[in-house]
């Protein structure tokens, strides 16, 4: 199979590679703008992984113009490219079997080699062309890759990895796996994730009218014959300024590069972070980088997160919001 098509140009981004060219350059140009009067100018030295969303352009493309603006692309020879399943069951990670991915762009190959080494630990599976181009999470960074590496279009190759529904265990096996190629500095891993799905349409509706443990309601979906709408009364915390606590507190342990910790936050809150998996082997690969530094008292590595926003905000049950984080993981 030779190439994967575009499937989601068209529609949830511009398949005009010029319109396409002009938002991605704007995007990247305010985000870098933003950052230089910030605490970390961009590009970020040192700089290992980023974590940024996937959703259409119109809702995510400002965020994740944060992440990819930390990027210096000359340092750089091989993208992997970690996204979750949306559409297919996996209990663990798939592989491409295509040569490379087109963008309205250009297209981008495939590291060929570092395929067949993964595939040799008999831990990956092997994408369907559908399963392939039905997917969104890995596509969504594709035209932001071609765009930040542009000048260095030929030298660069990408590794996509589909990661299905691990649990704490195998995100650890694939951590391990992983951790030899984050270990190289040539080689930049991206984690495709979106926070918060909140609303009764992704029956979700978490909410913490104050800082109280026994504010929290972890569900205002209405009961059968109850309320249709909820509203939080006059003095209460608001819909949207609850997601974004809740956000943040999983942001923190992320930024805290403890996977446990995050395990357990996803399993207190159940938070619908849609990449919660691909983050969890991100972390599970940084914690066996640490382990390798015997006597190492301090984290060899910073996460912080640059960026959070949200597609609306929410005051009722009648309203619904996704959320989109961006963040960096530097080496120090």
């Amino acid at each position: 199979m030779s190439a994967r098509m575009a499937s989601h140009a068209g529609s949830w981004y511009s398949a005009t590679g010029r319109e396409l060219d002009r938002q991605l350059e704007g995007w990247l140009n305010k985000a870098g703008q933003e950052a230089a009067t910030g605490e970390d100018p961009f590009p970020i030295p040192g700089l290992r992984a980023i974590i940024a969303p996937h959703a259409g352009y119109s809702y995510s493309g400002p965020a994740a113009g944060f992440a990819y603006k930390t990027i210096q692309p000359e340092l750089f020879k091989r993208v992997f490219i970690l996204g979750p399943s949306h559409h297919v069951y996996l209990r663990g990670c798939a592989l491409t079997r295509c040569m490379r991915y087109e963008t309205p762009l250009g297209d981008l190959a495939i590291d060929q080699q570092v395929n067949k080494e993964l595939q040799k630990t008999g831990e990956f599976e092997t994408m369907s062309r559908d399963t392939d181009e039905d997917e969104h999470s890995i596509e969504m960074h594709l035209p932001f890759v071609y765009k930040v590496f542009e000048e260095y279009i030929d030298e660069i190759k990408i590794v996509p990895i589909l990661v299905g529904a691990l649990n704490k265990t195998s995100e650890q096996n694939y951590g391990k796996i992983l951790e030899h190629y984050l270990d190289d500095p040539q080689n930049l891993f991206i984690v495709s994730s979106d926070f918060c799905h909140w609303g009764t349409r992704f029956d979700y509706t978490y909410y913490a009218a104050n800082d109280r443990p026994d504010s929290v309601i972890e569900s205002l979906a209405p009961r059968k014959g109850g309320k249709k709408d909820f509203t939080p009364p006059a003095g209460a915390r608001k819909i949207h300024e609850s997601i974004e606590l809740l956000d943040r507190e999983g942001m923190e342990r992320i930024e805290k590069r403890d996977h446990g910790e995050f395990c357990q936050y996803l399993a207190r809150t159940k938070n619908t972070i849609c990449g919660r998996h691909p983050i969890g082997v991100l972390l599970a690969a940084l914690e066996q980088q640490q382990l390798k530094q015997e006597g190492a008292q301090d984290k060899i590595h910073r996460i912080r997160f640059v960026h959070y926003s949200q597609s609306s905000h929410a005051l009722s049950t009648l309203d619904s919001s996704v959320s989109y984080a961006s963040a960096f993981v530097q080496q120090k």
